[in-house]
């Protein structure tokens, strides 16, 4: 397996500093964003890249003799959103990732299966939690009609350039359990769209990651190292779907998600949060998943994603990466 490191959290810096991050932490791979909810930061040239040999071979040339190399492309975003301003750009995007990847040699696009309005004319997306009611299934079904032909055309275009496009199971996403996404391939008829194991997400919906990843089997395409903590006294209180989210105003630092949409700042205290390998499951726990990982494919790239506010940039890479590699090192032992 190539155990890398997501890029999102070192865009502080150019992209050789980055490098020499990834590699000063004994990992050599790097998966680029290259668009949808962030900048491109590490390679804002995608559209001369497509179409100049040279431009793309400046790229290239930076990770000679770093030991770092790009380990897929993440585009992640709401390709399905109502409000077209949003839905196209991250459409696109995910359509120029995967030229891109073909272009440098890559073979996994990551992205998100997007989530629509709950019904024509809608302009905020509408994500149903809990269809009790028939009204939910009718958005549902509204929603799936809206998906599939979208991602008819991604699985054509993946394909026609030899990708796979791997679906972050996230929640206030269409696809965001191992249902959804085996319904989403039946219905599609795909055979280059799958999942993006990152565990975090699944670790918070109460499911076991190991055994989505047996269940899944080779529709895994790609994964993300990431933990979760489960705060035991909030939770018992809130539950996991706790919504004490707070707006901030437009004087705080924010990220935007497209748009006129920003990324909220977390409930304090928080039924569960993001945190870096091993501060929610431990080294043993990461080496069954990576073994589970590589049954599906010797070759997986498993990609550390940096998101615990409890943590410095590199502090938190060290910490993630000091238990992805001893997890690895059971595997191999």
């Amino acid at each position: 397996m190539k155990l890398g490191v997501y890029n999102a959290i070192l865009h502080d810096r150019p992209l050789p500093e980055a490098l020499k991050v990834i590699a000063d932490l004994g990992l050599t791979g790097i998966e680029l964003n290259t668009g949808g909810f962030l900048p491109p930061v590490h390679i804002p040239n995608i559209d001369e890249i497509l179409e100049s040999d040279a431009a793309r071979d400046d790229f290239l040339a930076q990770f000679e003799g770093t030991g770092v190399s790009i380990a897929g492309l993440n585009c992640n975003g709401n390709p399905l959103h109502p409000n077209r301003a949003i839905g196209d750009a991250h459409a696109d995007d995910i359509r120029r990732s995967i030229r891109l990847a073909q272009r440098l040699g890559q073979t996994r696009v990551v992205t998100m299966s997007g989530l629509p309005g709950g019904e024509p004319g809608a302009t905020h997306p509408n994500w149903v939690v809990n269809a009790w009611n028939s009204a939910a299934l009718d958005v549902l079904d509204y929603q799936w009609g809206v998906a599939v032909p979208f991602w008819q055309e991604i699985d054509a275009l993946a394909g026609e350039h030899g990708v796979k496009v791997a679906l972050e199971l996230h929640p206030q996403n269409l696809v965001f359990n191992t249902f959804d996404i085996r319904k989403l391939v039946e219905l599609t008829g795909a055979t280059n769209v799958g999942v993006e194991m990152d565990a975090s997400h699944l670790f918070w919906q109460q499911m076991d990651p190991i055994a989505v990843v047996r269940e899944l089997g080779g529709l895994i395409f790609q994964a993300a190292a990431k933990d979760v903590r489960v705060n035991k006294e909030a939770a018992a209180l809130y539950g996991v779907l706790d919504n004490r989210f707070r707006r901030l105003d437009p004087s705080e630092n924010r990220t935007n998600l497209g748009g006129d949409e920003w990324a909220n700042e977390w409930p304090k205290p928080a039924a569960w949060d993001f945190v870096a390998l091993g501060k929610g499951h431990g080294v043993e726990y990461w080496a069954e998943w990576l073994r589970a990982l590589k049954e599906v494919d010797p070759d997986m790239l498993v990609n550390i994603e940096h998101e615990d506010t409890e943590l410095g940039r590199i502090e938190g890479l060290q910490a993630a990466a000091a238990v992805l590699l001893a997890a690895d090192a059971q595997v191999d032992g």
